[in-house]
């Protein structure tokens, strides 16, 4: 099966469609498939639910299928970074759920394993358990939460060989391999492809089985979230 691609479009071809749910990785500005956001972008497609730890920030990431309003909900643990989103969701043009982010984890994590629904504390007596199913186990009260299965899953790794096996640096590690499980088309960009065998099998993260598409995006400037300086002092 060929799963080497030129470019984001092409793997992101035959694959697109209005109203899908589709997981994008990263944490922070980490690891985010920014080329295969784009090509979404360029492609048009509406009406989309986005599950990501993060709505990206104003013109880069998810920020931009927000500037575009491809986005119809987004389900995510933090927000606060973007004002563009914040905007819209006060106007009401923008659903949100939101998770705990340990919540939101699992729940990507069940979905790849194949698990339907677990039970947290995570919540209990909150907003975020209105309208789900509680239970109590062993005198203690907990939420009923579900397993997330996407459409597409959009993913970034460090480095990746010809058979979609992918390698991670770092806080890239924390959404996206799980998020490579839990859809039923995951598509990844690496910033460098190598011939199978090239990787130390164990330093894979994600085997090559869960990948269908693969492109290589190289490196490229790493935007800083928050950039904290202080004043030289005087010599």
């Amino acid at each position: 099966m060929k799963k080497v691609y030129p470019d984001a479009r092409e793997a992101l071809a035959g694959l697109l469609r209005n109203d899908m749910l589709v997981m994008a990785g990263g944490f922070g500005l980490c690891g985010v498939p920014n080329a295969l956001i784009e090509a979404i972008r360029d492609a048009g497609v509406t009406g989309l639910t986005v599950v990501a730890n993060n709505a990206g920030v104003d013109g880069a990431g998810l920020g931009l299928l927000l500037e575009t309003r491809q986005i119809k909900k987004m389900v995510a643990s933090y927000v606060g970074e973007n004002k563009l989103f914040a905007q819209q969701y006060l106007a009401g043009e923008l659903e949100i759920e939101f998770n705990p982010q340990g919540t939101l984890s699992e729940r990507i994590r069940a979905g790849g394993a194949g698990i339907p629904a677990f039970f947290t504390k995570t919540g209990y007596g909150t907003l975020i358990a209105e309208g789900k199913e509680t239970r109590e186990f062993d005198g203690e009260h907990y939420v009923m939460e579900r397993g997330i299965v996407a459409d597409l899953s959009l993913v970034h790794a460090w480095k990746g060989d010809r058979e979609g096996n992918l390698v991670y640096r770092k806080t890239a590690r924390n959404f996206n391999p799980m998020m490579a499980t839990a859809a039923r088309m995951t598509v990844a960009e690496v910033e460098t492809l190598v011939d199978p065998g090239a990787l130390e099998p164990d330093a894979i993260v994600t085997p090559g089985v869960f990948v269908k598409r693969i492109i290589e995006v190289g490196t490229y400037g790493k935007r800083i979230e928050h950039r904290t300086t202080r004043k030289r002092l005087a010599a």
